[in-house]
């Protein structure tokens, strides 16, 4: 199983609740739904490293 980093997080409110009704409809925990919205917004984003790329290194190295 990967690692994950837990952290606190504050939000209003508002849009805890507005996530967490989206969590619902997609029965997904808000946990998931919020790692599954940051995920999609890097990838978007062009933020997230290449997986085909780093699968040929080791800590960053060429094999």
């Amino acid at each position: 199983m990967s690692k994950k980093k837990s952290f606190a997080l504050r939000i209003d409110p508002e849009t805890f609740k507005s996530i967490e009704k989206w969590a619902d409809d997609e029965f997904r925990s808000v946990n998931g739904q919020l790692e599954w919205m940051i995920h999609k917004c890097l990838k978007d984003a062009k933020r997230l490293k290449d997986k085909k790329k780093t699968e040929g290194t080791i800590n960053g190295d060429e094999k």
